[in-house]
């Protein structure tokens, strides 16, 4: 049976901080970024999926080398297959999302707000008549605050105002996301997807300069749909094949509630396992490598890979 890493607990590697989906050790200079296995939903964790932090973990790596002339990312090795040991830096608190077409279901998509009569997104202004689904023009600059409560889709005006960023870091941001969504919808025409939007994270380094973080490109930041089938969907008015992970987060909605109740069913194997299979074949037709898993135990491998970053 297939090991799935659900936590990590390194007393040597720092002060540990626990995210939805990573366990980050935090160092004097750098950061030990560990993507487990742990699948979120309804703002808790739903299940484990096997292989999906070392899918996620190596398709960041290999976006990261991807784009690195285009801006300093935060990576200093990856010695493990779950494992990025990152550059420290200051997060830059606006999160740099890029949209190519106008879709989306929840309250700050693109396609809600143009529904509910929205036209003026910033840098494009979007005439009547657009369908669900549809190409924009030009690819949206579209940011968010990073906040705890919640994030604000602010104008960029509103965002300089409010004090969150500067004019000048702002349109740097704007400039280095439009220019990472372009390489990465080249990279994934050329492997039969489109890369729909995404997110970025920024953080600055010690001179002010701007650094790529946390990840990207990958099935949980970013929306791909399959190319080939695109074209003929969207004219019958039908929603593109897309990257899928949302039955199991229907079956929860349909057998518990998975807002109130205390303790949550298991999911179901096959359904864990279809999950994961959709994540290793994200991998294999993003990068066009064939997966390899990490050799089990994972803790014990992992622990042999992170040695040299004791403290």
């Amino acid at each position: 049976m297939t090991e799935v890493l659900k936590e990590t607990n390194f007393t040597h590697l720092g002060t540990k901080k626990t995210g939805k989906v990573r366990d980050i050790y935090i160092q004097p200079e750098r950061l030990i970024l560990v993507t487990t296995d742990r699948h979120s939903s309804f703002d808790r964790i739903i299940a484990h999926i096997p292989h999906k932090g070392q899918v996620l973990n190596q398709i960041s790596a290999f976006w990261f080398e991807q784009t690195k002339d285009i801006v300093p990312n935060h990576v200093l090795v990856i010695p493990d297959p779950n494992v990025t040991v990152g550059k420290k830096c200051t997060m830059v608190p606006v999160e740099a999302v890029v949209r190519g077409y106008l879709t989306g279901v929840t309250d700050t998509a693109i396609w809600t707000r143009y529904s509910k009569g929205k036209r003026d997104f910033g840098n494009v202004v979007l005439p009547d008549g657009m369908k669900k689904n549809q190409k924009l023009p030009h690819p949206l600059f579209d940011p968010t605050t990073k906040e705890e409560k919640h994030d604000r889709t602010l104008s960029p005006h509103e965002m300089i105002t409010e004090g969150f960023i500067s004019a000048d870091l702002l349109h740097k941001l704007k400039r280095t996301a439009l220019e990472l969504f372009k390489r990465g919808q080249e990279i994934a025409a050329a492997r039969g997807l489109i890369l729909v939007d995404t997110k970025y994270e920024f953080g600055t380094d010690e001179n002010g300069k701007l650094i790529l973080i946390d990840e990207i490109h990958t099935p949980d930041s970013s929306r791909f749909w399959q190319a080939d089938s695109y074209g003929e969907r969207f004219a019958a008015g039908e929603e593109p094949q897309y990257f899928d992970k949302e039955f199991l987060r229907l079956w929860f909605r349909d057998n518990c509630d998975p807002y109130k109740d205390k303790t949550l069913p298991e999911a179901p194997a096959e359904l864990v396992a279809e999950l994961s299979r959709r994540y290793i074949q994200m991998y294999e037709q993003i990068t066009g490598k064939k997966f390899v898993a990490g050799d089990e135990p994972i803790i014990t491998r992992m622990e042999r890979n992170l040695a040299a970053y004791s403290l």
